[in-house]
């Protein structure tokens, strides 16, 4: 073989090592990104289905839906709420329990572990947010709309992660991390929205069942607990303390969700060898004819091995695995059935000039995508950012546009905003027009992008 081709392979086999180093470091991200553009498709299905529901001729039968009272109850204890209640405050509890473990692996490993590729998400999310909220209040200053400015904040990630699936292979891997990293950190400034503006009045004896609950949650954090059902136990019972406090109880998800363990019990170096010796017992088993599955050495082999691989993962990273399916396929769609539904009529097109949804669309349309594209330029220009491998100017004007897709955590806002409200309903016909406008701008902008484009 000639020195060329030497060279030429050995450069093959160094690029197939990187390109699987790159695979393995991207794996979670792929498969998370991979439910949440598979669960866009349901939840657009039920909030479709919602819209058809509120404008059919049982529209009734939604409202009576929504208002049917359920109750738990044991022995003379007993919680009683609506359906809509036990969506809103209950499943999505969950919700924000995934959230808080998404922010809580980004912080720890993820793209915003490292301060300089952080600082581009975070300029970008904190445009986002503050630009919307501004030109919503612009619109309803000193009006009784003024309470909703929290509303265009915050991106929807399923659908805007769905519609850039829908883009394929045109799309870099970059600009999918920087829009998951851009998400993460406005849902987390949404969340501390909801916590200080939308907390009317405190019952300090719930704060402190809540509290004593999160204690509990840190304690079994530092012994080292890794059960799920003990976080379940404790992050409902911090639930139903906040559910009384007046602090809005899904923040109850994302408190439990920050006391989740990050560390692993074993390192990948003893992980190796653990692995090894096992491989050689069972080896060892076959050559002396010990073939049977139910052998009991091979059984303790196996369950030694077992054990192993569990200890080798953390904690936060098999819950997420165990919750996101749940939350992506079941209860942001349920979210979505039971609160997109609005009537829409001649009387509902004419609340479109009035300044709620006004504020909400050019918030979502215009604000949105001008806060994140200005924020990211003064950050990259100003030496403090960098833009991703494989990714334009114009590629973050497109997903820019896509970030303005607000819809589960704008509804969710705005139920805390207006409950029960003509307010409410302006609302939410807001943000499906203004988050169906800025999908399509930003789909169309991408749509002529080839993957190959230069920065």
């Amino acid at each position: 073989m000639s020195l060329n081709a030497l060279i030429r392979d050995d450069e093959l086999h160094t690029r197939t090592d990187a390109e699987r180093a790159g695979e393995r470091v991207l794996r979670p991200f792929h498969q998370f990104a991979r439910w949440q553009a598979s669960g866009a498709l349901l939840l657009l299905v039920c909030a479709v289905g919602a819209l058809l529901w509120a404008n059919s001729p049982w529209t009734t039968s939604y409202e009576q839906m929504l208002h049917a009272p359920l109750r738990l109850s044991l022995g003379e204890w007993a919680l009683q709420l609506d359906l809509r209640h036990w969506i809103n405050d209950g499943l999505m509890a969950i919700f924000f329990f995934s959230v808080g473990l998404e922010i809580k692996r980004e912080l720890l490993v993820g793209e915003l572990a490292d301060a300089r590729k952080a600082m581009l998400p975070i300029a970008a999310a904190i445009g986002g947010m503050v630009v919307p909220a501004l030109i919503y209040a612009a619109f309803n200053v000193g009006g009784e709309g003024a309470r909703g400015w929290g509303i265009p904040m915050a991106t929807d990630i399923a659908f805007a992660l769905g519609a850039l699936a829908v883009l394929g292979s045109r799309i870099p891997d970059g600009l999918k991390i920087f829009l998951v990293a851009l998400a993460i950190v406005d849902d987390l400034g949404a969340l501390l929205v909801i916590a200080v503006v939308y907390t009317a009045s405190i019952n300090w004896s719930g704060i402190a069942l809540a509290a004593l609950f999160l204690a509990a949650l840190f304690v079994a954090n530092r012994a080292g607990a890794r059960r799920a059902p003990i976080y379940l136990a404790l992050g409902i019972g911090a639930w139903y303390g906040l559910l009384f406090s007046g602090v809005h109880a899904t923040l109850a998800g994302v408190l439990a969700a920050l006391f989740v363990p990050a560390r692993v019990k074993i390192v990948p170096d003893a992980l190796a060898g653990v692995i090894r010796r096992g491989a050689d017992a069972i080896d060892v088993h076959a050559a002396h004819g010990v073939r049977g599955a139910m052998e009991p050495e091979r059984f303790e082999t196996s369950r030694v091995l077992s054990r192993t691989l569990d200890a080798a993962n953390s904690t936060i990273q098999r819950f997420e695995h165990m919750v996101h399916p749940w939350v992506a396929f079941g209860i942001v769609p349920v979210f979505a059935l039971f609160n997109a539904g609005v009537a829409i009529d001649a009387s509902a097109i004419r609340t479109l000039a009035f300044p709620v949804p006004l504020g909400i669309m050019a918030g979502l349309v215009l604000g949105k995508p001008a806060g994140i594209f200005v924020a990211s330029w003064v950050a990259v220009k100003a030496g403090l950012a960098a833009l991703p491998e494989g990714v334009s100017w114009r590629h973050v004007c497109g997903t820019a546009w896509l970030a303005g897709i607000g819809f589960t955590m704008a509804l969710f806002i705005s139920g805390l905003a207006f409950p029960g409200t003509g307010l409410e309903s302006q609302a939410k016909l807001g943000i499906l027009i203004g988050s169906l406008v800025s999908a399509l701008v930003g789909m169309a902008i991408l749509l002529t992008m080839r993957r190959d484009v230069e920065t």
